[in-house]
C-alpha cells in the first residue's frame, strides 16, 4: 500500500496485527499522518509512525519518530492524573468542596460541588452563559473567574454531563490553588519530565517545531469492519442545535480557537490542548500503572482502582449517548471502547486515544493530524485497538 512518507517503526513478534491495521488506516480510513505506541509491562512492544507531519503536507515533510500532535480531550486523562496525584500525596481531598480550595467557586449554589464531581463530570457547569473568546480562554485567571461565577445547569452531584471545555479551568484552577503553580508547569515538573514523556500541556517554544499541523479529514461514510463514522440522528441533532447543552458545552470557547496557532499551543488548557507523541501518551499510561525504565509508577494500586471505579454512568447530558466515567477517566463501554472491561483512559475528539489496561499490562497511545467528526470512538483508533486485542 502506497503511504505518503511511508510507514516506519517496529513491532515485537505477535503484535504484527497492529502494524497491519495501522497500514490499512492510510488506505481505508483516510489517515494522513499518525503514530501508535504500545507498552506491555513497562516495555515498548509497538512503535509505529507514518504518513506526513502536517495534514496538508507532503512527502517532503514526513512524520518522524519524535513528531507530536495536539491530542484534544485525551489531555483530560493527564489533568485527572494531576488531581489524583495531589490526592494521593495528601494535598487534595476528593470529598472536599471545590470551594474549600477556591472560595469564589461557591457562587450560585455551587458550594456543594465536590472535587470528585469535577473528575466525574458531575459539577453541573459544562457550559457558560457567555462563551469565552479564544483570547479570553487563554487567560487562566479570567477564565477561572467566569467559571466560578457560572450558575450550574443541574443540581451538582445528581447527574453527569461531559465538561468538554470547562474541565480546563476546573482542573487547572484546583491545581493552582493547591500548589501555587500553573497547571502546565506542575504537570511538566511532576509527571512529564520525571517519566521521560514527550507530552506537554503548554508547548515550550523549544519543542514547537516538532508539532505537526492538524486539520479535518473526510473518511469513507462506513469504515471497513462495520465501524460507524457517522453519528446517530439524535446525536447529530444535538450538535446542530445552537441552544442544546451539547452545542453550548463544546462552544464554551467561541469561535473555536485555531489549534495550529503557536499562542494556543503554548497555553495550558488541560481539557483540550495537550500535545504529545504517541510514545509520550502510551508511556504516560504505562507510568501510571507500573514501573518504566526503573522509575516507580505514578499511581499506587489504590489510586489505580479509584481511577477506574465507575462513578458516572448512563445517558450523558452533553454527549447524549450513555457514557461511563471513573475519576477523570472514560471507562470501557459503547461510547468509548477500550481494550477490556478493566481499561481506563481518554479519547480526544476526532482522533487521539490513550489508555491503560492493568490486567494485561498494556498501555496504548495513538495520535494523528487528521481529525474526524466523531467524539469518542474514532474508527482508526478502534481498528488499532481491535488488532491489539486479537494479538494478546
Amino acid at each position: 500500500m502506497d503511504v505518503p512518507g511511508g510507514v516506519h517503526g517496529t513491532v515485537d513478534a505477535g503484535f504484527e496485527p497492529v502494524r497491519d491495521a495501522f497500514v490499512r488506516n492510510f488506505g481505508e480510513r483516510g489517515e494522513r499522518g499518525a503514530a501508535v505506541a504500545v507498552y506491555r509491562d513497562g516495555r515498548k512492544v509497538v512503535d509505529l509512525w507514518g504518513g506526513v507531519r502536517d495534514v496538508d503536507g507532503n512527502e517532503d515533510a514526513p512524520w518522524e519518530p519524535g513528531t507530536a500532535q495536539v491530542i484534544r480531550s485525551a489531555t483530560k486523562g493527564v489533568a485527572a492524573a494531576a488531581l489524583l496525584l495531589l490526592h494521593q500525596r495528601g494535598e487534595l481531598d476528593l470529598e472536599a468542596p471545590v470551594g474549600a480550595y477556591w472560595p469564589e467557586f461557591k457562587a450560585h449554589g455551587k458550594d456543594g460541588v465536590l472535587v470528585r464531581h469535577v473528575l466525574t463530570h458531575r459539577a453541573g457547569v459544562p457550559a457558560l452563559d457567555r462563551p469565552l473568546t479564544p483570547a479570553e480562554a487563554l487567560d487562566p485567571d479570567l477564565a477561572a473567574a467566569v467559571v466560578a461565577a457560572q450558575a450550574p445547569f443541574w443540581e451538582p452531584g445528581t447527574d453527569h454531563g461531559y465538561h468538554a471545555q470547562t474541565y480546563s479551568w476546573l482542573t487547572g484552577e484546583l491545581v493552582r490553588r493547591v500548589t501555587g503553580r500553573a497547571v502546565g508547569e506542575w504537570i511538566d515538573a511532576e509527571i512529564a519530565r520525571p517519566h521521560g514523556l514527550g507530552l506537554w500541556v503548554g508547548l515550550p517554544e523549544a519543542e514547537a517545531a516538532r508539532a505537526g499541523r492538524m486539520g479535518r479529514i473526510e473518511p469513507p461514510p462506513t469504515a471497513p469492519g462495520g465501524l460507524r463514522t457517522r453519528p446517530k440522528r439524535n446525536v447529530a441533532q444535538a450538535y446542530a442545535d445552537p441552544a442544546s447543552l451539547t452545542r453550548r458545552a463544546f462552544g464554551a470557547i467561541d469561535p473555536l480557537p485555531d489549534e495550529n496557532d503557536p499562542a494556543y499551543r503554548a497555553a495550558a488548557l488541560p481539557a483540550s490542548n495537550g500535545i504529545a507523541t504517541a510514545d509520550g501518551l502510551a508511556r504516560f499510561y504505562a507510568a501510571l500503572t507500573g514501573e518504566v525504565d526503573g522509575v516507580a509508577p505514578l499511581f499506587t494500586p489504590e489510586t489505580v482502582d479509584a481511577a477506574r471505579a465507575e462513578a458516572s454512568a448512563g445517558p450523558d447530558r452533553v454527549l447524549v449517548v450513555p457514557t461511563r466515567f471513573g475519576l477523570g477517566y472514560m471507562l470501557h463501554g459503547g461510547a468509548s471502547p477500550l481494550l477490556a472491561p478493566g481499561s481506563f483512559g481518554h479519547p480526544g475528539r476526532g482522533g487521539a486515544l490513550g489508555f491503560a489496561d492493568p490486567e494485561s499490562g498494556i498501555a496504548f497511545g495513538y495520535v494523528t493530524n487528521g481529525m474526524n467528526k466523531g467524539v469518542t470512538a474514532d474508527p482508526r483508533a478502534q481498528a488499532l485497538v481491535t488488532a491489539l486485542r486479537a494479538a494478546l
